[in-house]
């Protein structure tokens, strides 16, 4: 079988860990079923009157090779923040000519596509006019956040009505991609899977030598993402001050890697509260050196306002270190025992009491791995095989539907 998956969600030359989540299902799946596979990883096109952080666009290349597969990252129109209802739209008809052109050298059997809008909504269209099925994969803030825009609701409502297949990664989301009117049948639960082979415990003491983090005297709580409000490090940071103060606690470090737009606000929350001392930002992490981090961790703490199904979770658990997280998106269905993690409300009273009773439970690091083994890249691969096989290959008509796919 021939995949073209599209995605902005994909890494490039200069962001090595921008999709990484997609490029591992994707890199997974294809080399355990014996798929063909090109990527096409649109950037938007950058003027070279324009300055600031997108300027970085410009220095995308146009063509490179990941995991052995051809990646392009084609420009196409976009108007920054007046532009979001069509975005879709002119994403589709700037990259009309490239898709056909890569159709005509690889004759691709359908798209696989990420994020349903404006990636979804474009390769709905371009799926269309290259007659071949889509399949979209829903991801979190595509439909927990976007929904919430009027004008975009519409798009993505179309976008999974006209969808051969939808892949959502957690039940939470198939239930959200329900109450937008999509077909119960065509929703197929797959959840992210977790590399058992890089993502293991190494000695804490080790882990935090070649990382430079001390390796006595300290507890130190590990946070991982993008840093925006909705990550929730703030109230992370509020949290530590309230175990120092109220449950006196001083031997804490909170450890956040990551970068983002909010960073700066959150090193001034930090000033302020006089945790210069207790907080370490060490800024984007490289993918291969995460089990590192999650190893010298004695707890992972995610504070997410909204989540689809996040891997860093399971990656924790896969280094045997237990978990401390808000109760939201899929987040329940992957913390469903207490003896590798906690669920905990989103308030910052919550979170230190949670941050205490983590640290103080005698925890298994080999019974937090094992129960991470549930989730596998081969059982992702296995129900994407028949996914795409029934896309492809559509049953023959007047035949009973068959209830949607669920793993995990």
């Amino acid at each position: 079988m021939k995949v073209l998956v599209f995605t902005n969600l994909y890494p490039n030359n200069l962001c090595a860990n921008h999709g990484i989540f997609v490029r591992q299902r994707m890199a997974h799946a294809a080399r355990q079923n014996h798929w063909d596979m090109r990527v096409i990883a649109p950037v938007p096109y950058c003027p070279p009157i324009v300055r600031g952080r997108r300027l970085a666009y410009r220095n995308v290349v146009r063509l490179e090779q990941i995991d052995g597969f051809l990646v392009y990252h084609p420009r196409y129109a976009m108007i920054p923040k007046i532009g979001m209802g069509l975005q879709g739209l002119m994403m589709a008809l700037s990259l009309y000519s490239m898709v056909r052109k890569v159709q005509g050298e690889f004759s691709f059997d359908l798209i696989d596509a990420h994020y349903v809008y404006p990636d979804g909504f474009a390769a709905i269209l371009l799926g269309t006019w290259c007659h071949v099925p889509v399949v979209v994969s829903a991801r979190g803030s595509d439909l927990n956040l976007l929904k919430e825009f009027r004008i975009v609701r519409g798009m993505i409502r179309y976008t999974l009505r006209r969808a051969s297949a939808v892949v959502t990664v957690s039940r939470a989301l198939r239930d959200v991609a329900i109450s937008l009117g999509t077909a119960q049948e065509k929703i197929n639960v797959i959840p992210n899977g977790v590399d058992l082979g890089r993502f293991r415990r190494v000695s804490p003491p080790e882990a935090r030598a070649l990382i430079g983090l001390p390796i006595t005297g300290s507890r130190i709580i590990l946070s991982v993402g993008r840093i925006t409000p909705s990550k929730g490090f703030d109230l992370l940071v509020q949290a530590l001050k309230t175990a120092f103060l109220r449950r006196g606690r001083k031997d804490l470090l909170l450890v956040i890697a990551g970068e983002g737009e909010f960073r700066s606000s959150l090193q001034g929350l930090v000033d302020r509260n006089d945790l210069t001392d207790h907080v370490r930002m060490v800024g984007e992490v490289p993918h291969e050196q995460l089990p590192l981090y999650f190893s010298a961790a004695d707890l992972f703490c995610l504070a997410s306002e909204r989540e689809g199904w996040p891997n860093v979770i399971v990656e924790s658990l896969a280094c045997g270190t237990p978990v401390l997280a808000s109760p939201v998106g899929g987040i329940p269905e992957i913390l469903r025992s207490e003896r590798v993690g906690l669920l905990v409300e989103r308030q910052i009273e919550a979170l230190a009491a949670g941050i205490c009773e983590g640290l103080q439970r005698d925890w298994k690091p080999d019974e937090i791995r094992a129960y991470a083994s549930q989730f596998s890249w081969s059982q992702t691969s296995k129900a994407l095989k028949d996914v795409f096989k029934a896309v492809v290959k559509p049953p023959i008509t007047h035949q009973r539907s068959q209830p949607s796919h669920v793993i995990g």
